[in-house]
């Protein structure tokens, strides 16, 4: 696996130390940036592979620097795993909507950040070996080797997430996922809670592909199961 670049955004000196501690022992490329400021400098010049971003810093808020990172195109493929304090449902939701992959709640346990990063990368480097693969449905089409989404010949900034679920329904159209298979193939791994996050990204990826997203004719729920692509087959 390369050496790969993590950017930590965190003001918890003692968080810092430790996720330092076991992600350059699993071989990552770390940098720091105890707060806002200093993140948007190293952003500014650096593209790193994964941002770990507290959501509570003293000079900005993680949100406005998820807003950021997504409206830079240059940044757009950046994976960020936001930390946070708050227990509130309606927090994480937010985070999930301006931009953020995934979440951990504070406190958690540093092997579980390096299992996290470790998938992240795994599914990019998969990424990175894939043939040339065009998909298509309908106004829909995405280039997956170049990661770039088009709908009527338009671009759409997705996340890495986003996307990633995209190609995942698009590759078998008609054909219900369960919440559990989607959570397998977008995260390579499975954790407590994670079907509100999933289904906030399908809320989220609707939003920009639906014509009507409360009426969505592209990704619709099958109840009692989970997702699929268009219509039954």
């Amino acid at each position: 696996m390369p050496n790969e670049h993590i950017l930590i955004v965190e003001d918890d000196k003692e968080i810092v130390r430790v996720l330092r501690a076991y992600l350059e022992q699993a071989d990552f490329r770390v940098s720091i940036a105890y707060d806002g400021r200093t993140a948007m400098s190293i952003l500014a010049h650096e593209c790193p592979d994964l941002l770990i971003l507290d959501l509570m810093l003293p000079d900005k808020d993680g949100l406005d620097i998820t807003r950021h990172i997504r409206s830079r195109p240059e940044l757009r493929h950046v994976y960020i795993l936001m930390l946070t304090a708050r227990v509130e449902d309606m927090d994480k939701i937010l985070g999930l909507e301006v931009g953020a992959d995934d979440y951990v709640t504070k406190p958690f346990n540093p092997r579980e950040i390096v299992a996290r990063a470790r998938a992240v990368f795994r599914r990019a480097h998969s990424s990175d070996q894939a043939s040339e693969e065009r998909l298509s449905y309908e106004a829909l089409e995405v280039d997956v080797l170049r990661r770039t989404t088009l709908l009527d010949g338009q671009p759409v900034e997705l996340t890495p997430t986003e996307f990633n679920l995209l190609v995942t329904l698009l590759r078998r159209p008609g054909v219900p996922f369960s919440r559990a298979d989607l959570i397998l193939r977008k995260l390579g791994y499975d954790y407590e809670s994670l079907e509100r996050t999933l289904d906030s990204h399908i809320r989220n990826l609707r939003k920009k592909i639906e014509p009507d997203p409360a009426h969505p004719v592209y990704i619709q729920t099958v109840y009692g199961v989970g997702y699929r692509l268009g219509e039954a087959r």
